[in-house]
């Protein structure tokens, strides 16, 4: 670019801040007046390009014309604010003149959203757990047949495994059936000794009814440490100290012997029914008694597939549905409202 004097700059800015403020007239609508910012003010704009250009002029001249360009820019940005300022504020009270506001009418009221029940059921198990030391992991709910069947010691025939129970994916996957593939997956990647509760969603081919879900919510828990220091009483007392948390300290609590593929021996636990204390009652079943969890010691072959030898290591695992819990906590007799959004149902909790 050819050199240029100092006066020719100087006219130039005067005569773009003459130009745009004449343009800049107090009629202008918004459509003229980002005209002019984007002509003038814009990136390739006749005041940005002539500042840019100003390299070309001798150094002991440029402070001056630096000054006089930083003038002319402030000048029109104060116009063109000042402008748009005085437009919305003409539309304004444009439209408060065409629509009278009644200062007496109610307010409009926001409906403020609230953490889902099964959400707050779910946290509250948690934080049980976590005061008792257990540490919370996510694990993830597309699996392989190992870490939801085979691991866990399930029969290669186990009806668990039928198309009829199981969703399956392409590439022999599978949606969990449980959450105990959390238990596989924590102890292949760690050592003992552990503490861990694993939340989350689980599948099964079940239609939605009062008590069932294609899918549902369960936690599973573990603990492993050296052979001896994990025994059923602690899988007992660990398992009362929770449910008298959840339930009640005055909760009675009961254990059954059952049966699952992956702990033995295996023990279902049981808590006096809240709803009749023990009297008898539709819930209940007139036993007296609710269902609430199963739970076993690890059994050895689980142990073995994760690499642990089951006689340097033991422990105890446990599982719990949350839809099931919080029908019991909540007093709901219907699994289907906790999935229906009825906003007059989840607003009382």
């Amino acid at each position: 670019m050819a050199a240029f004097a100092k006066s020719d700059v100087r006219q130039s800015l005067e005569a773009i801040r003459a130009q745009a403020l004449a343009e800049l007239a107090e009629s202008s609508g918004l459509d003229q007046i980002e005209s002019v910012r984007v002509r003038v003010l814009g990136r390739s704009g006749e005041l940005t390009e002539l500042i840019r250009s100003m390299r070309e002029l001798p150094e002991h001249e440029r402070p001056a014309v630096g000054q006089l360009a930083n003038q002319v820019k402030r000048e029109i940005e104060a116009r063109i604010e000042s402008l748009q300022h005085e437009l919305r504020l003409r539309k304004l009270n444009e439209s408060l003149a065409q629509t009278p506001l009644d200062v007496t009418l109610p307010g409009v009221r926001f409906f403020h959203g609230h953490t889902h029940p099964l959400t707050q059921v779910t946290e509250r198990l948690l934080d049980i757990w976590a005061a008792m030391g257990f540490e919370v992991v996510a694990t993830p709910d597309i699996e392989d047949d190992f870490h939801n069947f085979g691991a866990l010691n399930f029969a290669p025939d186990h009806p668990a495994r039928d198309m009829q129970d199981t969703f399956f994916l392409d590439g022999g996957l599978l949606l969990r059936t449980h959450t105990s593939n959390g238990q596989i997956r924590v102890m292949e990647q760690r050592r003992p000794p552990l503490a861990v509760v694993c939340p989350g969603a689980c599948y099964r081919r079940d239609e939605l009814s009062v008590r069932y879900s294609p899918m549902f919510s369960q936690i599973e828990g573990f603990a492993v440490d050296d052979f001896g220091k994990i025994t059923m009483a602690h899988l007992k007392g660990a398992l009362t100290e929770f449910l008298r948390a959840f339930f009640g300290p005055e909760s009675e609590v009961r254990f059954r012997a059952s049966f699952f593929p992956f702990t033995e021996p295996s023990a279902e636990a049981d808590v006096r029914c809240i709803f009749c204390a023990g009297a008898g009652c539709r819930v209940c079943k007139q036993s007296g008694w609710i269902e609430i969890l199963g739970s076993g010691m690890i059994h050895p072959n689980v142990l073995r597939a994760v690499g642990y030898d089951p006689e340097r290591y033991a422990g105890f695992a446990f599982g719990m549905g949350v839809e099931r819990l919080a029908l019991i906590k909540l007093g709901v007799d219907d699994m289907r409202l906790f999935f229906e959004n009825d906003l007059r149902f989840l607003g009382q909790f």
